[in-house]
């Protein structure tokens, strides 16, 4: 009987709950495990909750903070200043591409999220685990 491991641990953060658990739904379908948070707030917690998070995909813009905000704090923290995030946005400007860029996200996607791309990219972060065969 063929079993795979699951694939990496991902941290979803957005204010938009609909479209927080449309993500969550679409990575786990992929064998992710999503932990989800709609602030920054609730974002650190969860990273505390779960130390194994291998990634971070955050909403640029949220009432309270910032996905930057988030990313700062990361950065600033040592045990996750490498932490991989991606961002997700509809009103990014030039001033939030160079402050991502200085802040060295792995990518910006444009809101609605081009499923394909995102699959895209975290396969190749994260390749599908190999299909084993129990005997």
């Amino acid at each position: 009987m063929p079993t795979s491991s699951p694939r990496q641990q991902l941290l979803l953060v957005d204010d938009e709950e609909d479209a927080l658990l449309e993500l969550a739904e679409l990575l786990e379908g992929e064998g992710f495990c999503c932990h989800t948070a709609t602030s920054v707030k609730l974002a650190l917690q969860q990273l505390t909750r779960h130390p194994d998070v291998a990634l971070v995909i955050t909403d640029l813009r949220m009432p309270e903070e910032s996905g930057i905000s988030l990313i700062r704090r990361l950065r600033e923290h040592t045990a996750r200043q490498h932490l991989p995030v991606i961002v997700t946005s509809g009103h990014a400007d030039m001033d939030d591409v160079s402050d991502l860029l200085r802040l060295q996200v792995l990518d910006l996607f444009r809101k609605p999220i081009y499923h394909n791309r995102l699959l895209e990219t975290l396969d190749n972060l994260f390749p599908k685990p190999r299909m084993q065969l129990v005997q």
